[in-house]
């Protein structure tokens, strides 16, 4: 990390419901959960590193959720889009592919820069990177008059096979310096053929700039505001979707490299915390307030350059997640034909499910509550109470104006085997349909909602083995917390190989990738040894779509089994492609080290509350990990908790009570500050020396 005297580093994950906060103080990982202010995530932000800190410089490591949601909204900058002449529809065109096939009346996703705004240059370079035409500089001048007449706020440049040769585009971009607007440039963010994804990818990055250049400006504003209590600096780093921390400049110039920030975050932490229990091969299982999370990981995390967010190509790395739209706070109704549906519409923060005290629409959260998965009086370790007779009452009122006929037990129910087959079907996405079988694998579950449901998921795919790691409601946080500092190059080569590689061309194209990661880390000042990993984009001659592949001599027969197990067949003789060359730098973070830590923190409840008294009745208190093996100091509870239609007497634990390495045996409900996990009848479950809890499902 760039130097700073006394400084503190906390890692902040905004979500839809509650704002995460991790931090170590005194060789200890503590954690804070707040209301989210979605209007302004800054706010919430501010707020509880204010908390933290006090008078100590700080370091923000920071997930966000403004790219997502400003695409989900459509809430982003007034584009133009300069291309080829001849290409300007190509954004709306896209590709044949059909996302429902016997749809008549389905509608494609709007394009994000209307044809109005959408310029032509008289300008060609062939595939070879040879310049068959240039702009005049007359037709330059005449570019940027008729692009100022229509006051976009920002400019994505993307021409034909300029990963080949900028030298065109370059020119277009320095004639457009004049109109003083932030630029996306296609060469400079995404050097790789397909024009449609490279265009849409370019447009999203300038669709996004001014709107995460603001909220960064604002945050870093609002951080560095003297109080009568602080007069300390801040600087601030923000996630990336491929799983690594970056610069403030760095992600306010390429906003699209963080549209899947947060998640990201939960990816590495679940990675982290379940190696540390012995298990490589996990499929992380994040359930928030309005979405869950899933992705496979074998080994390591695995990003992908083919990605779609709001139903739009985004051709940068990104770790391979799969996201719905179910969560705590998803919403039940019944439709027209009087099914009941769950998500993907959600509470948020602000109105929140019944049991908050604001919402008035039944949730999933507001389902586990009167099925008595959730705790009233234990939520938040006791320091915020869900209202239960509210809960009932509305939601009893509620079924009355649906005209259903369904007890509220029924309805409670049937909302949590909805939301599960939801969940259910993400899961089969990123294992079964890509040639893994579940079986083989552990279930990582954190977020405020994953260990309600996670062991109900195991059960129905098979899985033999739920992971609850520590702080689970946190765990997006911590995994920015122990991030690295990672940065992606890419270039499309398109070379042929049968037999044998053409390793000199590939090394002295690695060589040139490096020199430019080299020079960013120190423009950045970042220091440490910049660890590479090369991979490449390998396909069969005559294919459209690529496998990566870790660069070595074996390349040509790791790509045969790669593709024997993704499609089910290989042909060794034929012909190859080396499509892509990506290199991933990595400079590891002070913070990485707890990544192999046990997390053993101590509850120290008298430093866990906070000072500033008019927030206490918004923001939940500031809390520690729960110390694993610390010997209970009193009984657990039992209550009736509703399990497939019956109502066994149900242990009610503290997560802090249980002790390391005993068994333990369903059904029961865990709690600790940051989240709830249930374990049916029949399942046992420990916690191991990694403060891990370790659930079997058969």
């Amino acid at each position: 990390m760039p130097r700073l005297p006394t400084t503190l580093s906390i890692a902040i994950d905004t979500g839809g419901t509650f704002t995460d906060c991790v931090w170590v103080d005194r060789g200890r990982v503590r954690m804070l959960k707040v209301f989210s202010t979605p209007a302004d995530p800054s706010e919430a932000i501010t707020d509880a590193v204010r908390r933290i800190s006090h008078d100590a410089n700080v370091i923000l490591l920071h997930g966000t959720t403004v790219g997502t949601n400003t695409l989900l909204q459509r809430k982003g900058a007034c584009v133009a889009l300069v291309t080829t002449t001849g290409f300007e529809d190509a954004i709306e065109i896209g590709r044949q592919a059909r996302p429902k096939l016997y749809d008549f009346f389905f509608d494609r996703i709007e394009p994000l820069v209307p044809r109005e705004r959408r310029f032509g240059v008289n300008e060609r370079v062939d595939s070879q990177g040879k310049v068959l035409e240039s702009p005049t500089a007359k037709e330059l001048m005449e570019l940027a008059q008729c692009i100022r007449t229509k006051h976009p706020e920002s400019i994505a440049i993307s021409l034909l096979f300029s990963f080949a040769n900028p030298t065109n585009e370059r020119a277009v971009a320095d004639a457009l310096l004049t109109l003083r607007l932030p630029q996306s440039i296609s060469h400079e963010i995404l050097p790789e053929f397909r024009e449609y994804e490279r265009t849409s990818t370019v447009v999203v990055n300038a669709y996004l700039q001014p709107v995460m250049q603001n909220y960064l400006e604002n945050l870093a504003a609002r951080l560095q505001k003297p109080s009568a209590h602080r007069n300390s600096r801040s600087a601030i780093f923000v996630m990336q979707s491929s799983g690594g921390i970056t610069a403030l400049t760095t992600a306010a110039r390429e906003p699209v490299r963080t549209v899947l920030s947060g998640p990201a975050g939960g990816v590495i932490g679940a990675a982290a915390t379940a190696r540390r229990s012995g298990s490589h091969e996990i499929i992380s299982f994040d359930m928030g307030g309005t979405s869950t999370d899933v992705a496979l990981i074998d080994r390591e995390p695995q990003a992908s350059s083919q990605s779609e967010i709001a139903g739009l190509p985004v051709g940068v790395p990104m770790l391979d997640i799969h996201t719905v739209g179910a969560g705590g706070g998803s919403l039940a109704r019944f439709d027209a034909a009087g099914a009941l549906r769950v998500g993907p519409e959600s509470a948020d923060a602000d109105p929140g499910p019944i049991c908050y005290g604001r919402g008035t629409l039944p949730t999933v959260t507001d389902a586990n509550l009167l099925l008595g998965r959730l705790q009233p009086h234990r939520f938040l370790g006791g320091d915020f109470q869900l209202d239960l007779e509210r809960t009932r009452r509305t939601v009893t009122d509620w079924l009355e104006q649906q005209q259903s006929d369904l007890t509220l037990e029924q309805f409670a129910a049937g909302v949590i085997r909805v939301v599960n087959a939801t969940m259910e079907k993400a899961i089969r996405v990123v294992s079964i349909e890509r040639g893994h079988d579940a079986r083989h694998f552990a279930l990582v579950a954190f977020g405020g909602a994953g260990g309600l449901h996670a062991c109900e998921l195991a059960q129905a795919l098979g899985i033999p083995r739920v992971i609850v790691p520590a702080m689970p409601g946190a765990l997006s946080a911590f995994g920015i917390l122990v991030s690295d500092v990672v940065k992606d190059y890419s270039r499309t080569v398109v070379w042929r190989a049968a037999a044998k590689l053409p390793l000199p061309q590939i090394e002295s194209e690695f060589r040139r990738l490096s020199k430019s990661a080299q020079r960013d880390f120190a423009s950045e000042n970042w220091a440490g040894a910049v660890r590479e990993q090369r991979t490449i984009d390998v396909r069969y001659r005559g294919q459209g779509y690529e496998l990566n592949i870790p660069f070595s001599r074996r390349l040509l027969a790791d790509f045969h089994e790669a593709h024997a197990q993704r499609y089910g067949y290989s042909h060794p003789a034929r012909e190859v492609e080396l499509v892509t060359l990506r290199l991933r730098a990595i400079v590891k973070s002070p913070q990485a080290k707890l990544a192999t830590q046990p997390l053993i923190p101590r509850t120290d409840a008298a430093h866990a509350r906070s000072s500033d008294k008019s927030l206490k009745n918004s923001q939940p208190p500031k809390s520690n990990l729960p110390e694993p093996g610390r010997v209970a100091q009193a009984r657990p509870e039992f209550q009736s908790v509703v399990f497939n239609s019956k109502r066994p007497k149900t242990a009610i634990l503290d997560r802090e009570s249980l002790i390391v390495r005993k068994k333990y045996f369903g059904p029961a409900v865990i709690t600790e500050y940051s989240a709830t996990t249930v374990v049916p009848p029949g399942m046992r479950f420990h916690l191991d020396r990694a403060g891990n809890l370790v659930i079997a499902t058969a």
